[in-house]
């Protein structure tokens, strides 16, 4: 079958679309807009302004602005929304399933959206079958269709029968012809039950949540404090008489403005434009949740090949005297597509041994023209071997390949100057040796051996009593950069293991060379393991960092026994049966190039270039993010904080009210809108690789966070407070409530620097160009309210004197010096 041409797929792709379920419907701008007034303070705000245009008609000023600067913040929070939702919608896409397809007689990998109906599909296990199909070859093929039938049981599948989206093949491979795509097919008559539902919250995002609706209570409860003691103050003639309709007005405003409901919204907006970093690091994070676990991982459980090495098989070593005989062997059984161009595709290994017969003078077409395949047994990672069998001349033969032990352990005969020979105690020894001399060298050894059956009626699926042909031993070279990564790792107080089915001489000679392992270090094998109760290895795993000749029980058993010992652990995997390790540990990793679609659907990130310096990457671009939504947080509660003590206390002390709700909402919308977002884009900070794991169960506000919060949200309360009463001694109320304003929206801005970072400020101060023109941007709006006539009147301040902006500037700087000087005091203390 030749498939499809490049121009009928194109016509056909016009015809039918895509070939994807509808998704459910997306909230509409109505939506969205209702949503951001649903909150009950901003229907109290609207409402109280309402009452004040009632109350005095002459003079609506107030009650207009309030809900001019409400429907900005709208504006702004619609924004933030979409701009998550995209981002989100981009990672979805990023992470979909491949598809291979032929497409002018050449196999060719696609988005499983491109399928369209005449496609031939070819099938193999790991993959997602990507559109309903008809099935027209298959070879041992079993489908799981539980996702569809609810059948837990994989089903056989014959030339004939039919194949549905969505449905996984588990085991042989085969090849189909599309029949339906998109909503046509099976999956789609069910659709509207599969639409996918809005993003799950993570746990960092619950815990803002919470974070948000307790401080918000707390904000409620005090902000009904101070209108309730304004009151009272009137009641029995303390301080100067107070209009309790303006106070509710401040009370309600500040309320609106100190309930911290941005930092849920912000914190998903970091969340989601560092994951489109992550991308730019050969990283999909497909579950939000992951980037946070990211910053607590302790143990790296990574594979080998093509993870720490290249990826690059080439077979550099053969032993046996019938090279020829070996490699028809290596390209008979053998799954890897053969490309004239040498662009073959399949797994890494069997692409090299097509490369290997290809030099030896074995064309793998030719001989599978020769030789038709009938029956094969398809690669088991229990088992540890592959067969396939084939007619030729007038009788069948069934060729094998796998780990050399298992091979050898088969084997009854040895093939020997051009005679098969029995497998003697000593040859099977020497053959043995051979093969722990390869591995010593680093290198992935293969076995390779044959029987031959006089007739089809002969033929047994039993893989004893073969004849063995010989040894290969191919090389895959440590990726660049691995060595330095696993250094990084241990510098960051993570653990790397690595897990393999290689024989044990191999893996530890590599991991010694990457230094995952130190000379003399301890090394399980999968017979190891069978001898240790979970028990046992949950004793002895975290003193060994190499597992070899694993299966897939064994993987899931390692990781958690590492989760067993307190750990969070990262997982790597490739094959269909690593899916269940995948799901067992906190983040399941998924190569992007040689991974199977349903180790792709089972991880929490996959490496878009297998490659394990990409895992550092992504654990250092975790602990950034994690970090930008602490320093964001931190930000904005000193600044609502400081804005509540500030109305308690000048009505606690009798004082004038030194902030009207106008400004507190102006504050409010210009803090959070921009510097807040602009904190969160932070690089990372120096040395973020050579600090320890964080503990999942810190709090997001840990007791030095609670200290430093309190410490500036006192200083600006002190600093503004001090500048309002200046004023009202030498000048008047409209002055002094000017200074107090101006100076703390320039103190608030400026808060913005020593919150991101935990050093004093030094030279990487100004490196975040985002910060800096927000900084900028909001003082010459800030600039502009008081000195603009009609926007001056707006937000009740007058124009400053030179002297009078002078002194407010003056407490700007001791408010910011007394935060650095109480940052470095913390520091030495702790």
């Amino acid at each position: 079958m030749q498939g499809l041409t490049n121009e009928q797929a194109r016509k056909l792709f016009e015809q039918y679309g895509a070939n994807k379920l509808s998704s459910a419907k997306k909230t509409s701008l109505l939506q969205r807009v209702l949503a951001q007034f649903k909150d009950v303070l901003v229907l109290i705000l609207i409402a109280a302004a309402v009452v004040s245009m009632l109350v005095d008609p002459s003079d609506p000023k107030d009650a207009i602005i309030i809900l001019a600067i409400l429907i900005v913040n709208m504006i702004i929070g619609i924004a933030q929304e979409n701009r998550a939702d995209n981002a989100l919608r981009q990672l979805k896409s990023m992470s979909s399933p491949k598809a291979k397809v032929k497409r002018d007689g050449q196999v060719v990998k696609i988005s499983a959206e491109e399928v369209v109906p005449g496609d031939v599909v070819v099938l193999e296990a790991g993959d997602y079958i990507p559109a309903d199909l008809h099935l027209a070859e298959s070879m041992n093929l079993r489908v799981d269709e539980a996702m569809l039938t609810g059948e837990s049981v994989p089903v056989n599948k014959e030339a004939g029968d039919a194949g549905f989206m969505g449905t996984i093949v588990t085991y042989g491979r085969g090849m189909g012809i599309v029949n339906a795509t998109g909503m046509q097919t099976e999956m789609g008559k069910i659709a509207t039950l599969l639409n996918e539902t809005g993003e799950t919250k993570t746990p960092l995002q619950d815990k803002l949540n919470t974070l948000g609706k307790n401080l918000g209570l707390i904000c409620i409860i005090t902000c009904t404090v101070v209108f309730l003691v304004a009151m009272l103050y009137n009641f029995i003639g303390f301080g100067d008489a107070r209009d309790l309709t303006q106070m509710m007005m401040v009370a309600v405003s500040l309320a609106v403005a100190a309930v911290p409901e941005g930092i849920a919204i912000v914190a998903t907006v970091i969340l989601a434009v560092g994951v489109q970093k992550m991308v730019r690091r050969n990283v999909i994070v497909k579950k939000l949740r992951a980037v946070e676990t990211l910053g607590s991982t302790t143990v790296v459980c990574s594979d080998k090949t093509g993870t720490l090495t290249q990826n690059k098989m080439t077979v550099v070593e053969v032993f046996g005297e019938d090279k020829n005989r070996i490699a028809e062997i290596a390209a008979l059984c053998n799954d890897a597509i053969y490309h004239k161009d040498g662009k073959n595709i399949g797994d890494p290994t069997e692409v090299a041994l097509l490369n290997f017969a290809a030099e030896v003078g074995v064309n793998k077409t030719t001989l599978d023209q020769q030789n038709p395949r009938v029956q094969e047994i398809p690669f088991d990672a229990t088992r540890k071997l592959m067969s396939t069998y084939h007619k030729t001349s007038g009788k069948l033969l069934m060729c094998t390949k796998g780990a050399p032990d298992a091979v050898i352990m088969r084997a009854s005969h040895l093939l020997q100057n051009g005679e098969v020979v029995p497998f003697t105690n000593q040859l099977r020894a020497d053959m043995l040796a051979q093969n722990e001399q390869f591995a010593s060298q680093a290198l992935r050894v293969l076995g390779f051996a044959f029987k031959e059956y006089q007739s089809e009626d002969e033929m047994d699926f039993e893989e004893d009593d073969l004849t063995l042909a010989g040894l290969a031993g191919l090389i895959d070279p440590p990726r660049e950069g691995a060595k330095e990564a696993v250094a990084q790792c241990h510098g960051a107080g993570i653990g790397v293991k690595m897990i393999t089915g290689d024989h044990k001489i191999t893996a530890c000679a590599i991991a010694q060379h990457l230094g995952i392992m130190q000379t003399g270090g301890k090394a399980l094998d999968g017979n190891d393991l069978d001898s240790l109760s979970d028990a046992q290895l949950k004793e002895k795993v975290m003193d060994v960092n190499v597992f070899a000749r694993v299966s897939p029980e064994h993987k899931v058993r390692i990781v958690a026994a590492v989760k067993e010992n307190n750990n969070i652990v990262a997982m790597t995997g490739d094959g269909v049966n690593d899916a269940p390790s995948l799901k067992k540990a906190d983040i399941g990793i998924a190569m992007g190039i040689t991974g199977t679609d349903v180790s792709r659907e089972a991880a929490d990130m996959i490496l878009t270039d297998d490659n394990f310096v990409s895992i550092v990457g992504a654990v250092e671009q975790g602990r950034t993010i994690y970090g930008n939504i602490r320093k964001v947080t931190s930000y904005l509660l000193s600044c609502n904080i400081a804005e509540i003590l500030i109305i308690l206390l000048s009505i606690i002390f009798g004082l004038p009210v030194p902030l009207m709700p106008t400004q507190l909402l102006f504050l409010n919308l210009l803090t959070d809108a921009f510097p807040a977002f602009a904190l969160g884009l932070e690089r990372k900070e120096p040395g973020v690789m050579k600090q320890l794991p964080r503990n999942p169960r810190e709090p997001i506000i840990n007791k030095s966070m609670r200290t430093l919060i309190a410490v500036r949200a006192a200083v600006l309360t002190a600093g503004t407070l001090c500048v309002f009463v200046y004023g009202m001694y030498f000048y008047d109320h409209a002055v002094a409530m000017s200074m107090a304003f101006f100076a703390l929206v320039a103190a608030e801005l400026m808060l913005a620097y020593p919150c991101k970072t935990d050093a004093i400020m030094g030279p990487g101060l100004f490196a975040n160009k985002f910060l800096n023109w927000s900084i900028l941007a909001s003082m010459g709006i800030l600039i502009a309210v008081m000195y603009v006539p009609w926007l001056n009147y707006v937000f009740s301040v007058v124009p400053l004197s030179f002297a009078q902006i002078t002194k407010s500037l003056a407490a700007v700087v001791f408010s910011i010096a007394g935060i650095e000087l109480s940052k470095a005091m913390f520091k030495n203390k702790r």
